[in-house]
């Protein structure tokens, strides 16, 4: 078999053909585990619509570090005066189909024509509700970004689009984005697939940013397993200022737990890291497993409350949301406190 995507030399987490966990057993589900989770499942119902903030308009250049979330994966992470979008995401529904699949239960928080000038863009692997290569195109055309994405994934960018310009790494590599900004493709416990029968044929993971504020861990979506990788992110560049990661998608247990964290599971990560700051993201948009719209950030909350930890560095952000570091003052407004600007609330219908 070849691998359709990426055809460089075997190494310790890619046999030639497919990439793999080292030291892990595999985490690989089959059609009986789908047909399990889908019999026995009792998702719970989402309501027609998530409220959450709409027409957000960022600012056009931030000397400091501001977080602004899109929606699901999607956010925008400015820094030292550079703007970077992670997973992009505009389309209705995270699906090849642009009628079907699991749709958008609120629009972007950033209008597409809203977008400040977009100097970076990261993927952190291929599945739809991460890669939409339609946003990634307007994107392209409209602000020439530097794209950068795990090993065989340029591929499938540029088989949407030939023009585009993608720079392809392995976990461990690292890009320097301007003379003080540098990005680094980290490990995760997740995979990849986009099409039947490439299952695992692109790489996956996340990114360290090394900005003037302090590190950025950017993780994409990830399981917990063993925590090695958390432990080594923090070996190799620090504690970092602030960490996304997902705390969505994770029901049922059973079935997740290899591929996506819990609320739990995400403190432990960012404790792991050593964050003084951890930004929930990857719930609230698209409907992808059994779990209610709200109970990552409620569990998020209680499970903060139970140990004891400081509420104010654990944060689910809803579309719209903004995170503001406390490091520096910026270049739109001076504001020197680490905030979080909501004025969404939780639509408790069903």
């Amino acid at each position: 078999m070849r691998n359709r995507y990426y055809q460089g030399p075997p190494s310790d987490h890619f046999d030639g053909v497919r990439f793999f966990h080292p030291g892990l057993p595999s985490a690989d589900k089959g059609l009986f585990d789908i047909l399990k989770w889908k019999i026995k499942g009792s998702g719970a119902k989402w309501p027609e619509t998530v409220a959450a903030q709409t027409g957000v308009r960022p600012a056009l250049r931030v000397a400091g570090l501001q977080i602004t979330h899109v929606g699901h994966a999607s956010y925008l992470v400015q820094t030292g005066g550079q703007n970077i979008l992670v997973d992009p995401v505009w389309m209705d529904c995270a699906s090849p189909l642009s009628f079907a699949g699991p749709r958008r239960h609120n629009p972007p928080a950033i209008k597409f024509e809203d977008l400040p000038p977009i100097d970076v863009v990261l993927i952190t692997h291929n599945h739809y509700d991460h890669m939409d290569t339609g946003t990634i195109k307007r994107l392209w055309h409209n602000h020439h970004p530097r794209i950068v994405a795990p090993l065989g994934n340029d591929a499938i960018i540029r088989a949407a689009a030939p023009e585009i310009e993608v720079q392809s790494g392995d976990w461990w590599q690292s890009f320097s984005l301007t003379e003080k900004l540098k990005v680094t493709i980290v490990p995760s416990y997740h995979w990849s697939s986009r099409w039947l029968g490439d299952y695992r044929m692109a790489l996956w993971g996340g990114f360290i940013l090394e900005a003037p504020a302090g590190v950025i861990y950017c993780a994409g979506d990830t399981a917990y397993r063993d925590g090695a990788i958390f432990k080594e992110i923090r070996k190799r560049f620090g504690p970092q200022q602030v960490a996304i990661l997902p705390i969505g998608a994770y029901a049922p247990r059973w079935f997740m737990q290899t591929q996506h964290t819990d609320p739990e599971e995400a403190i432990q990560i960012a404790d792991d890291c050593g964050a003084k700051q951890m930004l929930g993201v990857h719930w609230g948009t698209f409907k992808l497993t059994d779990e209610p719209f709200d109970e990552p950030a409620q569990k998020l909350a209680s499970t903060v409350q139970a140990r004891g930890l400081d509420a104010a560095q654990y944060t689910a952000l809803l579309p719209g949301d903004t995170w503001t570091s406390p490091v520096e003052e910026f270049s739109n407004g001076g504001n020197t406190a680490a905030q979080i600007v909501s004025d969404s609330i939780y639509c408790a219908g069903s």
